[in-house]
């Protein structure tokens, strides 16, 4: 039997002993019980299931256990520091840049490496980057408020062009 893989989620590592190509969405969803990244496409193409992986947006359907050991993975839950929302969480919430919710993880995840790269972004590069981001709901205008309102240190509310 081989060692376990060591996986550091939101701060915490686990030990699986579970075959390295398993999918990490399937190791945080059943076996972790974490519920921020939605299983949508299966194929790495709709963002529902994105996590940061060494701060960078990953999609955690197409990504495996054995890619993920030994590199910090955190996912929605572990953006929240001592019961205070991540201020893109924050933003999301002011912008009511929710209709179902199934894409919003994908969002905010994506927005929060994109921020940590670009914090000072125009609305064409927020648009750009959450791109890959799909939403059936039709919340685009929020989502994209919701994310200059992050940029701008969440000091007002900013008007985005549909």
């Amino acid at each position: 039997m081989s060692a376990p893989i060591l996986l550091q989620v939101n701060g915490e590592t686990h030990a699986f002993a579970l075959p390295r190509e398993t999918p990490l969405i399937y190791v945080l969803r059943n076996d972790l019980g974490l519920n921020g990244p939605k299983f949508g496409c299966g194929l790495g193409e709709c963002g529902a299931c994105t996590v940061l992986m060494d701060g960078r947006a990953t999609r955690s359907c197409v990504t495996t256990l054995g890619t993920a050991e030994g590199r910090a993975v955190t996912t929605l839950e572990g953006l929240a520091t001592q019961g205070t929302l991540h201020p893109v969480q924050a933003a999301f919430i002011a912008e009511q840049a929710a209709q179902c919710g199934y894409c919003l993880n994908g969002m905010i995840m994506t927005t929060v490496a994109f921020l940590a790269r670009n914090p000072s972004p125009t609305e064409a590069e927020a648009r750009a980057a959450l791109r890959y981001n799909l939403c059936r709901c039709g919340t685009h205008v929020e989502i994209l408020r919701a994310v200059m309102r992050a940029a701008t240190g969440f000091t007002e509310s900013v008007e985005v062009q549909p």
